[in-house]
């Protein structure tokens, strides 16, 4: 049974009202597919790809946050609506609050802090952001960083690429790595 649109978002205002819900979710359809987007108190917490599997996400989230998910278009409408707007071609980085606690290492997570300076139209390579961090020789560190970026496109790891050339491996596949680097003009 699935219950209307309407009654989900009253049952999820008043979970949040009442602070009962670990986070909140949305499903947002793109030019490269539909996103699963979850959002916790402190910011966005996870964006997965549709090969992910939206239960998988939902799950992995779940085991760390909590397991009350909530549904609501309704509180995800900040999130949904900047991720339009980068679609649309009218905002290049994102200014929403992130947070990383699906990133289990403290160095990945200063990783992920610094790229978010790496501005739509621009790329940076693995080298560079490591020394951009205080570390040097921790290129495939760095790589491991932007492989296991929980949340992609919102922290742009799309946005760095191999010092010798290429585009280098990307989380939802080199074919959306392409799109998102030629939709942003950097290639």
């Amino acid at each position: 049974m699935t219950l209307p649109n309407e009654m989900v978002e009253r049952l999820a205002a008043a979970a949040v009202d009442e602070k009962l819900a670990d986070a909140l979710y949305t499903q947002i359809k793109t030019p490269i597919g539909e996103l699963t987007v979850v959002q916790g108190p402190r910011g966005v917490c996870r964006v997965g790809f549709e090969a992910e599997h939206h239960d998988l996400v939902l799950s992995e989230v779940a085991s760390v946050m909590g397991p009350r998910l909530l549904s609501s278009a309704e509180h995800t409408k900040t999130v949904t609506e900047a991720m339009e707007a980068y679609f649309a071609g009218e905002l290049t980085d994102f200014k929403l609050p992130v947070d990383l606690v699906m990133m289990r290492s403290d160095f990945r997570r200063k990783v992920l802090r610094r790229l978010r300076k790496v501005h739509g139209g621009k790329v940076t390579t693995y080298g560079s952001l490591a020394e951009a961090v205080g570390a040097p020789r921790a290129a495939r560190a760095v790589g491991t960083a932007c492989a296991t970026n929980p949340v992609p496109i919102i922290v742009p790891c799309h946005r760095v690429v191999p010092a010798g050339g290429g585009l280098g491996s990307y989380g939802g596949g080199v074919d959306r790595k392409r799109w998102l680097l030629e939709f942003e003009g950097a290639l």
